[in-house]
């Protein structure tokens, strides 16, 4: 089937968010409330299994602080999240956090060739919008026709619900679309929701199993076959093609 709609994640796709971003507010918030929590990059890599902020945070307070899980725990990670949202976008708009290589070149070639732009993301809505507008310009968040975050699909990734989300709304099957990811729980999420997915892991996610991903790349810059040529939107095409059709769920 032909190529129409390219899926975009956001954290670890289209910027390595992170380090420089997320983790950085993370521990802004728990300094702000007081409570002595810091996040090292070990502790936060291993964290990062567990998708979304708020259930990261919930994660961490019953199993390395031994609180009780219950309602008071989920309302101070809720707030401790809200801060953590408010310092992370700061620190994008500062532009501490870049897009990976590849990501502009490739959204402008999809662009100018009529392909339709989406995301498909586990982040909330605010954190999309200010890593768009600081990294693409004002206008970016108008060229997705269909964004699809925390404030739209509750279920995280690795459940497929955020795809099947922004593929109803696009109108598409599966198969005419292709998902860009970086992590495991991204790649279930996609392929369980049937599409072909290209896998560009962080050091954040390089030594997971990404075995279903239908090509793996370093960035978008890095063509796998030739290294010192760039990934093309017909190289994308090309590999779209290739694609088994399945609407097979992929193992957790």
């Amino acid at each position: 089937m032909t190529l129409r709609a390219l899926i975009f994640d956001v954290d670890g796709t289209l910027a390595d968010t992170e380090r420089d971003g997320h983790l950085v507010a993370f521990n802004a918030a728990f300094a702000e409330a007081g409570l002595g929590w810091h996040w090292d990059e070990a502790l936060y890599g291993d964290l990062l299994q567990v998708a979304g902020g708020v259930e990261r945070i919930v994660h961490y307070a019953r199993l390395y602080r031994h609180q009780p899980d219950g309602d008071e725990l989920h309302a101070l990670a809720r707030r401790l999240h809200a801060n953590k949202t408010r310092h992370y976008v700061e620190r994008v708009a500062a532009g501490a956090v870049g897009l990976r290589p590849g990501v502009a070149r490739l959204i402008d070639e999809a662009r100018a060739a009529g392909l339709r732009l989406a995301i498909a993301t586990t982040t909330t809505r605010e954190n999309v919008t200010a890593l768009l507008q600081a990294t693409l310009g004002g206008d970016a968040l108008g060229w997705f026709e269909v964004i699809g975050s925390a404030q739209e699909v509750a279920l995280k990734k690795p459940d497929p619900a955020v795809y099947t989300w922004v593929l109803e709304r696009l109108g598409l099957r599966p198969e005419a679309a292709l998902a860009l990811e970086d992590s495991r729980n991204g790649l279930v999420a996609a392929t369980r929701a049937g599409l072909p997915c290209i896998v560009t892991p962080t050091p954040w996610s390089e030594t997971e199993d990404l075995h279903e991903a239908l090509v793996r790349l370093p960035d978008l810059d890095h063509h796998p076959a030739r290294p010192d040529r760039l990934v093309s939107l017909d190289d994308l095409r090309q590999w779209h093609a290739e694609a088994p059709i399945s609407g097979a769920s992929a193992p957790p």
